[in-house]
């Protein structure tokens, strides 16, 4: 049964007449709408403890601290604004009010400047007690405003942040419905491409499950999670930076997915317009990967995610299957270079794809959405079907009314064939790995890092057969 969004107004008013219900919000920049909506519904006294906006940046230093970035709009500026509000909620309500689960709201917000250099974004968080007695959540949120015009933006923020408040408080029981709820009332008007929650009463909750529900319900096109599990945010981590992604759907994680981020990482490390020491490197599983079969099945997906933090990889989920639409997304943090891996094979597709789907004219256009001068796309080989014979950038077979456009982008390096690949394991492929685990078939664990076989066997992923242990009488 499909679930009725309730209107704005709702939601606050039936957090107002909450009695268990009580906290403080804070509103830094942009974001100053979200009170408003409690006080506007009426019985705002039984919700608002404290609003506050430390619009002024000495004001707020002094209140928060000094941010060592010197930006107000991001993540650590969000902790401190709940660390500070909640702390001194409780040295002064607790014993007051003993039997109220306590919140705090924050959100720290830059909107659409008049020059728009700026686009508008922002953090928005919330720690909260689901028992009187017990210890805080937190339940932190990414934003990006899609309206193109200040005031929309502003209201969009406040529509989201009851959506969230609303969220934690009757849907805290199911955390895909709080998710989806988010959008309420909001659709096409923000993006919330990050999610981190944490806290006793959600001790079971894998966040990196809750970064696939993002895109599943359409909230973001791409979030990244940490090797950790953790949702984390490209603003925080990648600004001004080089970065090198590899796609690929790691079912499960082989021998060869690991030499192709190993050898094309050290070469993107060491190409001349590159900063090693500001460099950063993602994996990539798309959700056309993910659903290659027909349907989601978010226990593969876990499995893959756990193989590839164990390998210390931190993870992008996107829905961008077209490269394109990566290359956008990370445009807005001024990602200095860019680098694609793709498998031999899928570079082939990609440009047939656009030659074929662009003979009215655009060919030009098209791969320009592609190859601009910040993007280059390695290439790991493959063998040749049927033969030992390698598949590589500069041997494969392109579209005759391509050939100069193709070979002009091998001349100016904007693709490139990796090198130094181990040419011994070309052989192994993850759909035969896969057969062969789940049959438990001798040699499968060869064809695998060893950390990756090991947890393979311990936690039986990807459908590995569970074998009851034996016990001598």
């Amino acid at each position: 049964m499909a679930r009725q969004a309730l209107e704005t107004e709702q939601k606050a008013l039936e957090i107002n007449l909450d009695d268990k219900v009580y906290g403080t919000f804070a509103e830094i920049g942009a974001g100053q709408e979200v009170a408003r909506h409690f006080f506007t519904v009426g019985a705002a006294a039984g919700t608002i403890a404290k609003t506050m906006s430390a619009y002024d940046k000495v004001y707020s230093d002094k209140i928060y601290g000094v941010e060592a970035s010197g930006r107000y709009v991001c993540e650590s500026r969000l902790y401190k604004m709940l660390d500070h509000e909640y702390d001194l909620m409780m040295n002064r309500l607790q014993d007051e009010r003993p039997d109220t689960n306590f919140f705090v709201f924050a959100d720290t917000i830059s909107a659409l400047n008049y020059s728009r250099t700026i686009l508008g974004d922002g953090w928005l968080g919330i720690r909260f007690q689901l028992h009187p007695d017990g210890e805080t959540n937190d339940l932190m949120l990414h934003v990006k405003m899609l309206d193109n015009d200040t005031q929309l933006q502003a209201q969009a923020i406040g529509i989201l942040g009851v959506n969230l408040v609303y969220g934690c408080y009757h849907y805290n029981h199911d955390l895909e419905t709080l998710l989806e709820s988010l959008l309420d009332n909001l659709h096409g008007r923000v993006k919330v491409d990050m999610v981190r929650l944490k806290g006793p009463d959600f001790t079971d909750i894998d966040n990196r499950w809750l970064c696939l529900l993002l895109v599943k319900h359409k909230l973001t096109d791409v979030t990244i999670f940490d090797s950790n599990g953790q949702g984390i945010h490209a603003s925080e981590f990648l600004y001004k930076k080089d970065v090198l992604i590899v796609r690929g759907s790691f079912r499960p994680s082989t021998l060869v997915n690991e030499d192709m981020i190993k050898t094309s990482y050290k070469q993107f490390r060491n190409e001349k317009e590159v900063d090693p020491r500001r460099t950063f490197l993602l994996t990539e599983i798309t959700m056309d990967n993910l659903c290659a079969e027909g349907h989601l099945d978010e226990k593969d997906f876990m499995d893959r995610a756990e193989l590839l933090c164990a390998m210390g990889q931190n993870v992008i989920i996107s829905n961008c299957d077209k490269y394109s639409k990566l290359i956008t997304y990370f445009s807005d943090f001024k990602v200095k270079h860019l680098g694609l891996v793709v498998g031999v094979r899928q570079l082939l597709k990609i440009i047939n794809e656009k030659y074929y789907n662009n003979l009215d004219g655009h060919l030009l256009s098209a791969f320009g959405d592609l190859f601009n001068r910040h993007v280059q796309m390695y290439v790991y080989p493959s063998l040749q079907e049927g033969s030992a014979e390698l598949m590589t950038a500069k041997n494969l077979p392109i579209p005759d009314g391509i050939k100069f456009l193709f070979q002009h982008l091998l001349d100016n390096g904007q693709i490139k064939d990796v090198e130094g690949f181990e040419e011994e394991i070309l052989h192994i492929y993850s759909k035969q790995v896969l057969e062969m685990l789940r049959s438990d078939e001798e040699g499968w664990d060869k064809m695998v890092p060893e950390k990756v076989a090991e947890l393979i066997r311990d936690k039986c992923l990807f459908g590995y057969p569970y074998k009851q242990m034996e016990f001598e009488y």
